[in-house]
């Protein structure tokens, strides 16, 4: 199953596509005025949670660039619909946000009843960074590399575990996809989240796990798990010696899949409001030190226009839709 890329769109050019001049919009000069009181940036998940870090990282130099403070709000809960149906209900005014991941895209495959559509009722506003996923396994276990990873799962026929974050979380479907793949079979066992199935992974209750880089990253640099492969299409910086999927022949050539992160806004939000909220974001993603300091949490900055987000949003839906739907992953 191929991927397309994650959108790798120079972030630097956003505020020139959209027309927008970056100082300007600071200062609520040219384009339209800013509004009087603080944007709300509703978090899908739990505070200190990478995703939450990454937000706040954010928040702080968007709020510069616009000349308005952000406040972060965290409201955490199924698999980030609680914030999503709550922003997608707010005052499509620009001052409410929602910031999210790539599970609001395997959500309205995965819950039969929802609140909310995300491709109707919320309206893209930028991506902002993405982070790959890591096969890793208990230290315990013999693989040391994809090739010895296939060949131990295979020759178990079935008898090992893996954990994730839940049901259709984007642990449990990487996981699932590579098995398929090497047509291979394990147990999978479904946690509360995906610390504590890598948690478990790494105390040996089970075998092998997929998480994003930027959760792992400690627990590999301390040894407790060891790190089989990456899930983008080229290695990550964070782990140089770690090969890809693709090219371990873990998932099909060209495979390139990993947890993103972006900006949203209830649908009907004018599209000046969204230009500039995503200018915002362009100038916030231009920054060294912040570009620095996502790269340090294992989140590569992405950007893009508006209008590349929801194109790539329609592509996500699309594609998870299959892979939950051949699963036969269901959540309620």
């Amino acid at each position: 199953m191929r991927r397309r890329p994650l959108l790798a769109l120079g972030a630097g050019t956003l505020g020139a596509g959209l027309g927008l001049g970056r100082g300007a919009q600071a200062q609520g000069g040219a384009g339209p005025a800013a509004p009087a009181r603080p944007i709300r940036l509703v978090v899908a998940f739990p505070p200190g949670g990478p995703t939450d870090v990454v937000a706040r990282i954010l928040a702080e130099r968007m709020g510069r660039a616009l000349g308005q403070p952000i406040v972060v709000e965290n409201r955490g809960g199924a698999n980030g619909n609680i914030a999503a149906e709550a922003v997608s209900k707010a005052d499509p005014d620009g001052t409410t946000l929602l910031y999210n991941t790539s599970s609001i895209a395997i959500s309205r495959a995965l819950y039969r009843k929802l609140a909310y559509d995300v491709l109707q009722d919320l309206t893209p506003v930028a991506l902002t960074a993405a982070s790959p996923l890591a096969l890793v396994v208990n230290p315990a276990m013999p693989p040391r590399d994809p090739a010895g990873f296939i060949a131990w799962v295979k020759a178990e026929g079935g008898r090992l575990s893996y954990s994730s974050g839940g049901v259709g979380n984007i642990s449990h479907l990487v996981s699932y996809l590579l098995l398929r793949h090497i047509g291979a079979e394990a147990v999978h066992v479904p946690y509360r989240g995906t610390a504590a199935a890598l948690t478990d992974t790494a105390a040996g209750n089970v075998q092998f796990t997929c998480d994003t880089v930027v959760t792992a990253l400690p627990l590999i640099q301390d040894g407790r798990v060891r790190a089989i492969a990456v899930s983008s299409a080229q290695r990550t910086p964070l782990l140089p010696d770690v090969p890809t999927m693709s090219e371990s022949g873990l998932t099909p050539a060209g495979f390139d899949l990993g947890a993103w992160q972006g900006i949203m806004a209830p649908a009907r939000t004018p599209p000046e409001a969204v230009a500039r909220l995503n200018a915002a974001v362009a100038a916030t993603l231009d920054d060294p030190e912040v570009r620095a300091r996502l790269m340090q949490q294992g989140a590569r900055p992405t950007g893009g226009s508006a209008a590349d987000f929801a194109r790539y949003l329609g592509r996500e839906v699309e594609f998870w839709t299959r892979v939950v739907k051949e699963s036969g992953a269901t959540a309620e």
